[in-house]
């Protein structure tokens, strides 16, 4: 027993000289390629693709999550334990390149931010949290709390690139089943309703410029007479965008949305924000808008018809919806994204996460996977967050 009990511990301490020797020479300076300065080898590197980068060694791997390596572009999700009635929600994010699942840290709130997704006199259905994807930020801009009223004063601002939260301009009325959408940098939102309904409040648009900000994290000169402010937008003619949380497409200087999801009968507005003006939806844009939308670079517009699994894409010129695929997994679509040649979208019952390259010939589609116990409520396109300190020794 003592000779076993000797070789059992002099075999644990020369594992644990070899752990150490791995992370010292880990942690000893390397060049990323040698007989180049780094300077001229990041250079090079900035031109090679993120993916090969990051399977060769772990001085590249940094490399490709350093703030000074162009940011690639990753997925952002609001999940909740899939087994489980509480109102409990992650934020995290998709990075493509390790294939990994990665917590957002929490809003730094005190008290905790409490968002409600599920209560007693709404048994069929998930309250709505409401988020929107600008200018490669995640904000946070509505949803319900206890007892039923608002949970947000302010938009909450997660900047992938800082890994921080930055509270935006506060509500002058806080809201909830609201329209919410972007274009151009600036943030919209009309309608929905307060601690109760006000037809005021439904009929009522502002919009806040994210560019005229003054931050510790951007600000110059030019810029200390710019705050973060909400504006009064003209507003609609009545209330019926209250109904539901509604999201607004940014597309081409305008801002797109209709009033009800899925294949019901719908009302389509569309808000020139150059303008400030409204005006009817074309009808052909109307008739085809049967599920989730969302704009590529707010050029193209793409739609997903949640009860054929049909990925459609707008042409303004024969206003119509032009087939592109269809495909079992995009049936029962809720929520979609589009940036970087891909479209994302949220499998039926949130499994899932169908991404559609729709640059390549012949379309792909592959499948995220959600954490175990997981399913995805919304989906956002956004540049992937810098890696920690911590983090990058413990790639070693």
């Amino acid at each position: 027993m003592n000779n076993s009990a000797t070789i059992t511990i002099a075999a644990a301490d020369t594992a644990a000289v070899k752990r150490r020797k791995k992370l010292d020479q880990c942690h000893q300076y390397q060049s990323l390629i040698p007989g180049l300065p780094d300077d001229i080898a990041r250079i090079c590197l900035y031109h090679v693709q993120p993916s090969i980068l990051y399977s060769v060694c772990h001085s590249w791997r940094r490399l490709v999550y350093s703030p000074s390596f162009p940011p690639f572009l990753s997925i952002y999700s609001l999940l909740k334990p899939s087994k489980s009635e509480e109102n409990s929600v992650q934020f995290a994010n998709f990075d493509p390149i390790s294939a990994k699942w990665n917590l957002l840290p929490p809003p730094p709130l005190n008290p905790p931010l409490r968002l409600l997704l599920r209560h007693r006199s709404f048994i069929s259905r998930h309250l709505p949290i409401q988020s929107i994807s600008v200018s490669g930020n995640f904000i946070l801009l509505a949803a319900t709390t206890d007892p039923l009223l608002p949970a947000l004063s302010r938009p909450l601002v997660f900047n992938p690139l800082t890994r921080k939260w930055t509270p935006g301009p506060r509500f002058e009325t806080p809201r909830r089943w609201c329209v919410a959408g972007a274009s151009k940098g600036v943030v919209y939102v009309a309608s929905g309703i307060g601690s109760s309904y006000n037809p005021e409040v439904a009929r009522s648009v502002e919009k806040w410029d994210l560019k005229s900000n003054c931050t510790k994290y951007s600000c110059n000169h030019h810029d200390r007479n710019k705050v973060w402010k909400w504006e009064k937008m003209s507003g609609l003619k009545d209330g019926k965008f209250s109904r539901e949380a509604i999201e607004a497409v940014g597309w081409r200087g305008k801002m797109c949305m209709v009033n009800v999801k899925g294949d019901a009968a719908k009302e389509g507005i569309i808000y020139d924000v150059g303008s400030d003006t409204w005006k009817e939806m074309p009808e052909g844009m109307l008739v085809g808008w049967r599920g989730p939308v969302a704009a590529m670079e707010e050029e193209v517009i793409y739609t997903v018809d949640e009860s054929k699994g049909a990925l459609r894409k707008y042409d303004p010129e024969s206003d119509s919806w032009i087939m592109i695929l269809e495909n079992e997994m995009l049936k029962g679509a809720q929520h979609m994204a589009a940036a970087g040649g891909r479209v994302c979208v949220v499998c039926g019952g949130g499994d899932g996460i169908a991404v559609v390259d729709v640059t390549a010939q012949p379309l792909s589609l592959v499948v995220v996977g959600t954490p175990v116990g997981f399913q995805v409520l919304d989906v956002h396109i956004l540049p992937r967050m810098n890696q920690l300190d911590s983090e990058s020794k413990n790639e070693c």
